[in-house]
């Protein structure tokens, strides 16, 4: 027999239990179709010398937003370490607002009031851009803040579930919360077609050289996240033109769902036209979950807790929707066969959102949702066996932890940091975690989450939750199978077995044992996806 790929002088973490390791890898027709000895004998169009490399299943972000980082590229960014002060963020406005035409938007991302000791405010916007619209979106992307130049334009009806802060003369900010961002987002959007399909395409390219092959899109839809009403047109632009390098799960923002029209027989509830639910498509670009949201953010203080925030009396968050309304959403897509994927990250938005899957379970039974909670923050003790007995899959960011760790510990107080965003817990109560970054909230090379996940320390040195450290091999296992188990993908990917996709990550030493505080300085040589390589920063050796 004759197959396309032989990989050499390798040493793979194979996460299969049968096979923990590998030297040698076959690749037929975009699949893995053996290992080591069962390749004797087997002739190969190539062979591939990886130079002793080590090599993984290909990287699975569970939780990100691939088109709003691929659009992110172009605005300002805001971010530390670019931006350390309030007045360094007010220079670097001032200085794009002297390189855009007048009546231009001048848009920027990734502030964090945390840093920067409070979120900017309008009157010196208007100030320092007088001639432009100015919009600045939080690290968070729960809330922004803009000028009087966009609050003069924006419908002053405030949707439930949101703010448009004011001060104490009574006169706005510019910050403005959670859903009503779309008063804002209305003046902008929708972006065409051809805009998305640019921004994913960029995205893709980083990514693989990150050693991603696979993510879910965290929102589509003209809504509270995404970017227009024909989102996933631009995927499939993106595929056609050959530019979609990873492959995609779309999960559907709830608003874009409608009540069906059924037979009797059937359970109805809400979905696309056609009856379209999880799992349409194929091994590139398929529907995922439908995506519905409970609360707020953490480091914003906007989550829904049962408790005060730190040093806020009185301020306990609050919900995106009326209770019984989240309860009808989340049984509504259920009932119509979607996997549910709900944002909760404050304790007391976990507590409904159990609720709401259990009583949507007792309606219209059904085997093997495996429904979400994305984030799943600011979990207590309690809730960690309702999560085992319902079979939620929680996906939390452990680069939070790294990342806006300093901001949420300043938000829980010490009695509740424990809580935040954990993973051995998880694990310890038989819940399968997987690997995601919520990218561009912060940024999600899959090592550095990895990174993150075993030392879980903020950036000021910190530790966060300790207790919530899991293993190198561990963290591999959540970014690669648990990210697919997440998504129903686990008989495809995340492990390197025969008769799965051959989507690959070779990098240059082993994370599982490497010194803990290293792994984040591993780097990715190559990406395969489908048995080809998408990204090779090496140029590997091949013969044949």
């Amino acid at each position: 027999m004759r197959i396309d790929t032989i990989l050499t002088n390798l040493t793979a973490i194979t996460l299969d239990e049968v096979r923990p390791r590998a030297h040698r890898i076959g690749l037929h027709h975009g699949r893995i179709v053996a290992l080591d000895e069962d390749l004797d004998g087997l002739r190969a169009v190539r062979t591939v010398d990886l130079g002793g490399a080590c090599v993984v299943p290909g990287f699975n972000d569970a939780h990100n937003h691939m088109a709003l980082y691929g659009m992110a590229q172009a605005e300002l960014d805001l971010s530390s370490p670019n931006v350390r002060t309030l007045d360094d963020l007010y220079t670097a406005v001032a200085e794009r607002a002297r390189e855009l035409p007048a009546g231009s938007w001048l848009t920027g991302s990734g502030y964090d009031q945390n840093k920067l000791g409070g979120h900017p405010h309008r009157e010196v916007l208007d100030r320092i851009a007088p001639d432009h619209k100015v919009w600045l979106k939080h690290t968070s992307a729960h809330m922004c803040v803009v000028n009087s130049a966009v609050l003069k334009e924006i419908d002053r009806t405030v949707p439930a579930g949101g703010r448009v802060v004011t001060g104490a003369d009574g006169q706005p900010t510019g910050l403005i919360e959670e859903q009503a961002q779309q008063l804002v987002r209305d003046l902008v959007y929708p972006y065409s077609t051809a805009q998305l399909a640019d921004a994913i395409a960029r995205a893709s390219r980083d990514y693989l050289r990150e050693g991603l092959t696979s993510c879910t899109e965290a929102g589509i839809g003209l809504g509270w996240i995404g970017h227009s009403p024909v989102e996933a047109a631009a995927y499939q632009q993106a595929r056609d033109e050959g530019r979609l390098g990873v492959r995609v799960r779309l999960m559907v923002t709830t608003d874009t769902l409608h009540p069906l029209r059924h037979h009797p027989d059937d359970p109805g509830g809400t979905g696309l036209d056609l009856g379209l639910r999880t799992g349409f498509g194929d091994e590139w670009l398929q529907l995922g979950a439908v995506k519905v949201f409970s609360d707020g953010s953490l480091i914003g203080r906007t989550a829904a807790m049962c408790c005060d925030f730190a040093g806020e009396a009185g301020n306990r968050g609050y919900l995106q929707a009326d209770e019984e309304e989240l309860r009808e959403r989340i049984a509504a897509a259920h009932a119509a066969g979607w996997q549910v994927a709900t944002h909760a990250i404050g304790d007391r938005a976990i507590d409904l959102v159990l609720d709401a899957y259990e009583q949507a379970a007792l309606r219209f039974p059904r085997a093997g949702t495996r429904h979400r909670i994305e984030h799943c923050g600011v979990t207590r003790p309690d809730q960690l066996a309702r999560l085992a007995a319902l079979g939620v899959v929680p996906v939390p960011q452990a680069a939070f932890v790294g990342r806006l760790g300093d901001g949420m510990r300043a938000a829980l107080g010490p009695d509740r940091e424990a809580w935040c965003y954990r993973h051995r817990s998880f694990l310890d109560v038989g819940l399968t975690v997987p690997g995601s970054s919520d990218r561009p909230i912060v940024p999600g090379a899959p090592l550095r989450g990895i990174h993150d996940m075993v030392n879980r320390r903020t950036e000021t040195g910190g530790l966060l939750g300790p207790q919530e450290s899991v293993t190198a091999l561990e963290a591999l296992r959540a970014y690669t199978l648990g990210s697919a188990y997440a998504g129903f993908e686990e008989h495809l990917k995340g492990s390197i077995r025969p008769g799965k996709l051959a989507d690959l990550a070779v990098l240059d030493t082993d994370p599982t044992a490497t010194a803990p505080e290293r792994i984040a300085d591993t780097a990715v040589l190559a990406t395969l996806v489908g048995g080809r390589f998408a990204f090779d920063g090496r140029q590997f050796t091949r013969s044949g």
